[in-house]
């Protein structure tokens, strides 16, 4: 039975920390229903959503794999009962590899093309029909700086972000006359577990490349993603968050 949810409903993925969970924790406060999804770090969703439940909203945690096209599928299904309804999907979850392409493995080379990208389309596919109900919603796919400009040792990586930034744009023409809008958000240096690799002095030498100095926060990013989700005719553009540093 489809429950129908009165209040705006938003789907985040990759939830459970860093950018995601930041993302959840905006949209909570701003009096959104929630539907949140990881893969790995289910325990930290579900503490999560105990918190954010805190806030009087209505919040669904779902382990699912993003890049399996059934597994998105029937998660939205079950997101269609739960809620009625799908205001904002925002596609956060992604996975990096640092190291040579020469050594990169094809199963490697396949699994960060499949997370980072294919699961775009296999979401938006699967949750569009619900925004196409309303004639509206909004789309927001997290990039990355390096979607434009590229990064040495991060080559599978990097195109997977170009590709969703082309993604990006294209869908925005498409579901423009349906009122649904479709940005990207393109972080620089933010400071999350994707930077663990860098020791303290590489990050302090990073950080005086930035022109703020500093890296950027997952809070910051978060507020970039809410207030796409207030500008309706702002579509098809890929919104910088990276301190001045691109």
């Amino acid at each position: 039975m489809t429950t129908s949810s009165s209040r705006p409903v938003a789907y985040i993925s990759g939830a459970s920390r860093g950018i995601g969970r930041s993302i959840a924790c905006k949209f909570a406060a701003r009096g959104y229903d929630l539907a949140l999804s990881c893969h790995f770090n289910t325990e930290k969703l579900e503490e999560l959503a105990d918190n954010l439940s805190k806030e009087g909203v209505r919040i669904q945690t779902y382990k699912v794999d993003i890049s399996d096209p059934d597994e998105v599928r029937d998660m939205a299904e079950r997101i269609r009962q739960d809620f009625g309804r799908m205001d904002v999907v925002v596609n956060n979850a992604g996975i990096s590899e640092v190291g040579l392409v020469t050594d990169m493995t094809d199963e490697a080379w396949r699994r960060i093309v499949d997370v980072n990208l294919s699961s775009v389309f296999y979401t938006c596919r699967a949750f569009i029909p619900l925004m196409l109900k309303e004639h509206r919603g909004h789309i927001i796919n997290i990039s990355s700086i390096w979607g434009s400009t590229g990064a040495s040792c991060e080559v599978a990586y990097s195109a997977t972000k170009s590709g969703v930034e082309g993604f990006t744009r294209a869908l925005a023409k498409e579901l423009a006359p349906s009122g649904i809008s479709v940005n990207a958000i393109a972080p620089g240096v933010i400071d999350t577990d994707m930077n663990s690799h860098l020791s303290a002095s590489e990050k302090a030498e990073l950080a005086e490349e930035i022109p703020a100095g500093r890296f950027g926060t997952p809070e910051e990013v978060a507020a970039a993603v809410y207030v796409l989700c207030t500008m309706p005719y702002t579509t098809g553009q890929i919104i910088g968050v990276n301190g001045g540093w691109f």
